[in-house]
């Protein structure tokens, strides 16, 4: 049976997830056939498209934000508290890789005819290959067909099939050596840059951003991009007006990767950076071999500190649950909180009910001006007293057309579960509707309706109205047009316009405040260098937050420390010791640090207990099998002082030799000069 479910984490330590994923029906509670007594298994949770695009509509349906996409949502599912809230996803489990001592299996693709046979669900689009003309040729395929799959991919992954030939072949300090990750090639779309703004990140660097003419691409509408800096801007000589080619890097991140010379309009200028912060009108520094511009303004700046707080509350920092992007702007901007100490200061009282209108990707998205809704939700709103169309159908109809005009033609009885009676009432309505004005005039983008178009049709009157024209003209979001005077007179006009809106107005619940301060609460226990880590120093990355946190052992000693002190640590050059020395010399970051240790966070590392110190300088690589797991003989290793080992180099003391250990690891332990010991004679040396 299931004994225990854990995430990767951060590679050294991960979230038990046990509860939760006993909820994912795919995952087998108990096994069938012959099975070993004890394996681990590793494989990824996903949320097929289908589930995302139904929780989404379900979300909307309740006012609440729609999730970014399902890789995220999948991710965040799982550290949900309320497993009968995770029962509720349609998440998906898929396994590949068995672990454990002694299993009944020799090979990758045997694992996996195994696990399907023990009950768990494997990809089956593996398949197991002889040469590299037959890798190459599926590695193509699924290129092109990626998108046929059920969920989200951006490559495949090669494996050698023979676990010995994986033994000899061996580990490099990140990766295996007998396996290779194939990234499939970005789709690539061309569309107009109409102009580049600016965006502040929590440490205060300039990100410059293209704002497109929205274009769809790999399954999304892409409408802003990535510029990175100014470099990057003269490199590919980037101006506003430009045609540029857009890619979205792994299927998540769009960016710029050139520009259509032959459409660039002769009177174009080149790109003149910004000066000043955008947000705070601070002026602009860039340092010395540095590619990015920064805003100074450390203290007054919005995002940079926002962008503090989000990074405080991440994952791979305090971990604090329920405190998202949009739920710290809320509290933010409401002015409950003003730095990320507050976090734990906060009542329920200080949380319960805040709200306010959150911006996404899609939302405020146009095209030659005007306001764009998707087919789906435009049909649901104009159907609403047109026969009254349920959200689910109205979806399912949207999903079959490209332009709102093409309903016409639709054959509705190949759509299961679509009420025809309503739709029927709706086609007759619209169709008198749209008699009444010239489609032609308005600009749709795919699988979209203009916002000018269904407000025209649903509102007669409008036509006439030019103050409501001119304020629909100016309005950057469907939902500034709530409460505008002009539009007043119309029937039920801000019931219509809530049900078109791109951007949900966020009410902080009780749920989620119970949730927020709990997992405050929780956060107490996260270890010193994980709160290092949090601090938000600039430069001062999570593996370098672990290995300071361990060398000084304390924030007092840290905080006390000068430049010659901190550059003695292997991972701490000159930059990374300037600015914690810059944090550290700040009065409103001393202040922060003395009202988190007045909340009891940890500020001190705890000693590692060790049986003995007889191994103390000393590293080790364990190879084959033994009496013991190899996992049991590494801790005793810890224990006793010494260091563990992926792979063997020049500063590996020891090999420890098991039984059936690849012939490569002895010729490369000779040619070193490293010891070669049995698990009996390592044994000896800790007695």
């Amino acid at each position: 049976q299931l004994v225990q479910a854990v995430t990767r984490g951060d590679g050294f330590q991960g979230d038990d997830v046990t509860n939760n994923v006993k909820t994912i029906r795919s995952v087998p509670l108990k096994l069938r056939g012959d099975y070993p007594e004890k394996f681990h298994i590793r494989g990824e949770i996903v949320l097929p498209f289908e589930g995302f695009a139904k929780l989404n509509a379900e979300r909307v349906e309740n006012g609440e934000e729609p999730y970014a996409n399902p890789r995220n949502t999948a991710s965040g599912s799982l550290k949900l508290q309320d497993s009968a809230e995770v029962a509720k996803r349609p998440l998906d489990c898929l396994l590949y890789n068995i672990a454990g001592e002694n299993l009944p299996i020799s090979s990758q693709f045997e694992s996996l005819e195994k696990a399907r046979d023990w009950g768990f669900k494997v990809p089956a689009e593996s398949e197991l290959k002889n040469n590299i003309e037959e890798v190459l040729s599926y590695i193509n395929y699924w290129d092109i067909h990626r998108h046929d799959l059920p969920y989200e991919t951006d490559g495949v992954v090669v494996k050698v099939n023979d676990f010995g030939q994986q033994e000899e072949l061996g580990y490099t300090a990140k990766s295996p050596r007998w396996a290779m990750a194939y990234k499939f090639k970005a789709e690539q779309e061309t569309t107009k840059l109409h102009k580049i703004t600016y965006q502040v990140g929590r440490t205060g660097a300039i990100t410059p951003v293209a704002n497109l003419e929205p274009v769809q691409l790999a399954g999304t509408i892409v409408k802003r991009a990535s510029l990175h800096n100014a470099d990057q801007i003269a490199k590919l000589d980037i101006r506003e007006g430009d045609k540029v080619f857009v890619e979205k890097g792994g299927e998540i991140i769009p960016k710029i990767v050139g520009v259509d010379f032959k459409q660039r309009d002769p009177d174009s200028e080149p790109t003149t950076y910004a000066i000043h912060c955008p947000e705070c009108g601070t002026e602009l520094q860039r340092k010395e071999g540095e590619a990015q511009h920064f805003c100074p303004n450390y203290v007054g700046c919005p995002p940079q500190i926002i962008g503090r707080m989000e990074h405080f509350v991440s994952r791979k920092a305090m971990d604090i649950d329920g405190l998202g992007k949009g739920t710290i702007e809320i509290l933010y901007y409401n002015g409950i909180i003003n730095n990320y100490s507050d976090f734990y200061y906060l009542t329920y009282d200080d949380i319960i009910g805040q709200e306010r209108w959150l911006d996404n990707e899609e939302a405020g998205i146009k095209k030659s001006g005007e306001l764009q809704v998707k087919l789906g939700q435009a049909i649901y709103a104009l159907s609403q007293g047109w026969g009254s169309i349920t959200r689910a159908d109205s979806e399912k109809i949207g999903n079959e057309i490209v332009y709102l005009e093409e309903i016409f033609s639709l054959n509705i009885a190949e759509i299961s579960g679509i009420d025809e009676k309503k739709f029927k009432r709706f086609l007759m309505e619209l169709n008198t509707a749209i008699q009444r004005v010239a489609i032609s005039d308005y600009t749709s983008m795919e699988d979209c309706v203009s916002v000018n178009l269904l407000i025209d049709l649903k509102f007669p009157d409008h036509q006439e109205n030019q103050p409501a024209k001119e304020a629909l003209k100016n309005a950057d979001y469907i939902d500034e047009l709530l409460r505008n005077e002009s539009f007043q007179h119309y029937p039920k006009f801000d019931d219509f316009i809530t049900k078109i809106s791109d951007r949900s107005r966020i009410s902080i619940q009780k749920k989620t405040t119970e949730n927020i301060l709990n997992s405050v609460e929780e956060s107490k226990k996260r270890t010193f260098d994980k709160v290092l880590f949090a601090l938000g120093i600039r430069d001062v990355g999570e593996v370098s937050a672990r290995k300071i946190a361990e060398h000084f052992g304390n924030i007092d000693k840290l905080m006390a420390a000068n430049k010659e002190e901190l550059i003695q640590l292997r991972d701490v050059g000159e930059r990374v010791a300037a600015s914690i020395i810059e944090f550290f010399t700040d009065e409103e970051n001393i202040d922060i640090v003395k009202r988190l240790r007045e909340k009891d966070l940890q500020f001190e590392m705890e000693e590692k207990e060790t049986s003995s110190n007889k191994l103390e300088g000393l590293s080790f690589v364990v190879s084959g099998t033994f009496s013991i797991s190899r996992s049991e003989l590494k801790k005793h290793i810890e224990e006793n002082g010494g260091k563990n080992l992926s792979s063997l180099s020049k500063s590996t003391n020891y090999l420890i030799v098991g039984e059936k250990m690849g012939p490569s690891k002895k010729v490369k332990a000779e040619k070193e000069g490293i010891a070669m010991i049995s698990e009996e004679e390592f044994f000896k040396m800790i007695e």
